[in-house]
């Protein structure tokens, strides 16, 4: 058997790149349109043509937004990543048992990793972006190296040239790079994105305009859902050089916006129900008068309605009763028709207070008394760290608050803020939860951009730490609704960094130390330093489970394996593999079985018994 055997072959391997998009969108294509596959699987474009007819617009001029950089965005997209996220056990809070994830990297290759687990998983996302200003904005020189760019950045590999600096208007393409910045994690972002969801990005005047039409791009214009006025200034600055600006925009789109569930109403305030009175001492309770007439001619809509006084009223001119002279009967019967105390005025009709919808639908104006402010934002961080803030202008998080009422609901909505600058959403998602009772989850990315001195060493230390102090600080001063559970308000700490698995390099040299140093990594491949436990994340994402999956040590004969899933997947890192754990493993009845190649040690005889054991079985084994 070991003569047949091809260990190359026979048994599968790990996929160690993140979901390949593109690949995705073609499979998606073909599915839809299987009448379009050439015989080598792939497009035949003029055959889709025929197919969509009149549907397919083959100008050479139309309407859309384009910039320098706009085709490499796409391939910057396409391009899959080999990264991993390491785990930060000593950074994180409660690791074990939290569903919520705060990782540290460049966010266009951290989206990139999160695809194949989390597609279409996510039910929010907020970010709060560079405004572009020309100094608060970081840019790899070539960020088409995303990873390799970032590695040396943050001193994980040793290199010259690479550095990350700011976007100047001096520079000539000011714009365009905020564009070609922006566009892949948007693109990568929506694939996250729940068919339910939506997502808010927070924007000045700056950029609203080619925010818009980026999102149109991404989303489709058809899912537009609002362009919010955010008052985030009260006062007036009189060293502004024309004009006090006092707002900011938050963009809303949706992922599909004729989907049921994609945006809840807002409670009702003390404020609305005062409106509502019974003078009349109703039994069905407050009401508020509600004009019966409106504007224009309608030919059934004018007759004459006598009062209990015995007025004759007319609807005004140019305009007619809403309803037709039976209804109108009807509901003076019913007396859902007020004429005033002295049963002598205008005609009104009754609005009950017990009839209307528990909530009401969001304006596009969001006052700071309403949301917040950024005084509110900079007052919260104090209090959290007396000390002195280390943010600057953190946005509020009663303002995230109103976006959670709106995009989320109370049971395991998942938010996801890959600019997580100070960790404001994760606070509002705890805030959320413990005004609730929700089980809201958040995963924050943010790049551990230095801060020049400070107490912390990066942004993303600041927002580990703002999130823990959030949790003490809740906890201590807030109470949770009645019988509710207690809230998650921890975090897992993951770090971007190369995969903890060495690949092999086509491009070495032919020299016999590089190949034979290249032919030793199908065996001992294992990057020097890397710890099992970060092994077992990265094949845990590179499957596709989320990073918050349960491991459970299990016994498989006299060795111990990882059981995920409820034991669907079962990951062995043991260097030293025999039949008898082999045999263990597959009695356990799992889905998926991954084993690293090194436990093998070189025995292809063990490897093929071990393969067809688990075919045996129906269980789909995979090495790394």
């Amino acid at each position: 058997m070991s003569q047949e055997f091809n260990s190359n072959t026979d048994v599968e391997r790990v996929d160690l790149q993140s979901l390949d998009v593109a690949e995705q969108k073609r499979h998606e294509l073909l599915r839809l349109f299987p009448e379009a596959r050439t015989e080598g699987g792939k497009i035949d474009f003029d055959r889709l043509k025929l197919t969509l007819g009149t549907a397919v617009d083959v100008g050479k001029e139309r309407y859309g937004l384009t910039w320098p950089g706009k085709a490499e965005c796409f391939r910057t997209i396409q391009r899959p990543s080999t990264a991993t996220l390491r785990p930060m056990r000593e950074e994180s809070v409660n690791f074990d048992t939290t569903e919520n994830l705060i990782i540290e990297g460049d966010n266009l290759e951290v989206l990139k990793l999160l695809q194949k687990a989390y597609l279409g998983k996510v039910k929010m996302i907020f970010i709060d972006p560079p405004y572009n200003t020309g100094n608060d904005f970081i840019y790899p020189d070539n960020y088409t190296e995303s990873l390799q760019t970032y590695l040396e950045y943050t001193g994980q590999v040793d290199a010259e040239g690479k550095k990350f600096s700011t976007n100047t208007e001096a520079d000539g393409r000011f714009h365009s790079k905020w564009l070609n910045m922006m566009y892949p994690r948007l693109y990568l972002a929506r694939n996250l994105l729940r068919d339910d969801g939506v997502v808010f990005v927070s924007i000045d005047d700056r950029e609203v305009e080619n925010l818009r039409r980026l999102c149109s791009d991404v989303f489709g214009e058809e899912n537009f859902v609002a362009q919010i006025v955010w008052e985030k200034m009260y006062t007036t600055k009189n060293d502004s050089s024309l004009i006090s600006h006092s707002h900011d925009y938050i963009v809303c789109f949706a992922k599909d916006a004729t989907a049921t569930g994609l945006l809840s109403h807002l409670p009702r305030t003390e404020e609305m129900d005062a409106r509502y009175s019974n003078p009349d001492e109703d039994p069905r309770g407050p009401w508020k008068p509600i004009p019966l007439y409106a504007a224009g001619e309608r030919k059934n809509g004018r007759f004459d309605i006598v009062a209990p006084s015995g007025r004759v009223f007319q609807p005004p001119p140019n305009s007619h009763w809403r309803y037709v002279e039976a209804e109108v009967r009807r509901l003076i019967e019913d007396k859902r028709i007020s004429f005033g105390r002295g049963g002598d005025g205008q005609p009104n009709l009754k609005r009950f207070l017990s009839e209307l919808d528990p909530g009401v639908k969001s304006r596009t104006l969001w006052l700071h008394k309403e949301v917040g402010s950024n005084d509110a934002g900079n007052r919260e961080m104090n209090v959290l760290f007396p000390e002195g803030s280390p943010f600057d202008f953190p946005k509020p998080t009663s303002l995230v608050e109103r976006m959670l009422q709106l995009g989320t609901s109370r049971d395991h909505s998942l938010v996801l803020d890959f600019f997580a600058g100070s960790g404001t959403t994760a606070h509002a998602v705890m805030k959320a939860n413990r005004a609730d009772g929700g089980s809201r989850r958040f995963i924050l990315v943010q790049l551990p951009e230095p801060t020049n001195g400070q107490a912390f060493s990066s942004i993303s230390a600041i927002t580990r730490e703002r999130v823990r102090r959030a949790k003490s600080a809740l906890a201590a001063t807030s109470e949770l609704p009645m019988n509710a559970e207690s809230p998650d308000e921890a975090f897992r700490a993951f770090a971007l960094a190369e995969s903890n698995l060495l690949s092999w390099d086509g491009q070495s040299s032919s020299q016999t130390t590089d190949i034979e140093q290249q032919l030793s990594l199908h065996v001992l491949h294992l990057r020097m330093g890397r710890s099992d436990d970060d092994l077992l994340f990265e094949i845990l994402l590179k499957e596709g489970f989320p990073l918050t999956a349960r491991a459970v040590a299990v016994a498989a004969g006299a060795q111990q394996v990882h059981s995920l899933a409820d034991g669907a997947l079962i990951i062995c890192l043991s260097r030293a593999l025999d039949l008898e754990t082999i045999r263990a493993i597959a009695d356990r009845g799992p889905q998926r079985v991954v084993c690293l190649d090194e436990g093998f040690a070189g025995n292809d005889q063990l490897k093929a018994n071990a393969a067809q054991i688990f075919k045996a079985k129906g269980i789909v084994f995979r090495t790394v």
